[in-house]
């Protein structure tokens, strides 16, 4: 499959969940939101309708007032506008999605609520070349999205490139503890559905890494099996940290005889 073929195939699925009522990515097993419930106030109805996702990144993160949080792939905008409660009126909460539908329909959520959510901004563009300047993010965030990218070393790159120094990226993203079959990796439904792009654990470390994260966490949140093929895959929450260069050479493990054959 083509990077254009993945795209049109994602764009496709997520623009009519755009236009339902309502609707979940995946087929619902490895939607897990109940968490936010405790972050904030009650967000508008209109963004709980599209509640696509598989875990809490809020969950992973402690924003103060005045900083600003960034959701990749911000669907209806449910974590978006709870993060705006939390950086209060001198923070930004920011909602970068490829769909049009899903930002018209996130505009228009906003809009309806007047002033209550004039710190939140929706923004059409690609998560793997954020419409952000560089240094200018305090936090990360996604959910259920980056295994929808085709080229998910540029995302890593773009989230490297616009956190501030000691900036955290934080989502929620499917991932595996194996490389699946060639056969699920070439299924365009499965792709959309959030499955044929799930990397595993040991690459997705790798590739935060190589992008110049530090600290990076996976946690398996729940598990299940992927439709008619028989691979678990995991809901996970995953965690890394932008460091000071200079900071993160002087943590590097020193070497000792022991060390050295």
């Amino acid at each position: 499959m083509s990077e254009l073929e993945i795209r049109k195939a994602v764009k496709e699925r997520y623009s009519k969940i755009a236009t339902s009522a309502s609707s979940e990515c995946c087929d619902g097993s490895c939607n897990d939101g109940s968490g936010l419930i405790s972050l904030g106030e009650v967000v508008p109805v209109e963004a709980s309708q599209v509640n696509a996702g598989c875990g809490s990144p809020l969950l992973l993160i402690s924003p103060k007032a005045g900083e600003i949080v960034v959701d990749l792939g911000s669907g209806g905008g449910i974590d978006i506008f709870r993060a705006s409660q939390v950086v209060g009126g001198n923070g930004r909460a920011i909602g970068i999605d490829a769909t049009p539908e899903m930002i018209w329909r996130a505009r228009d959520t906003k809009a309806k609520y007047g002033n209550k959510y004039s710190n939140v901004e929706f923004r059409l563009g690609e998560i793997e070349c954020l419409p952000l300047e560089s240094n200018s993010v305090d936090y990360i965030i996604s959910n259920c999205v980056i295994n929808l990218s085709p080229d998910k070393s540029a995302v890593f790159k773009e989230a490297f490139r616009v956190l501030k120094q000691d900036g955290v990226f934080a989502v929620a993203d499917v991932t595996l503890q194996k490389e699946i079959p060639e056969s699920a990796r070439n299924d365009m439904d499965s792709w959309s559905a959030c499955i044929a792009g799930a990397l595993t654990d040991l690459e997705y470390v790798r590739l935060l890494e190589t992008a110049g994260f530090h600290d990076v966490e996976i946690e398996h949140v729940s598990t299940s099996n992927i439709g008619e093929y028989p691979f678990p895959y995991y809901s996970s929450h995953i965690k890394a940290i932008k460091k000071n260069p200079a900071v993160a050479i002087a943590n590097l493990p020193r070497l000792s005889s022991q060390m050295v054959r």
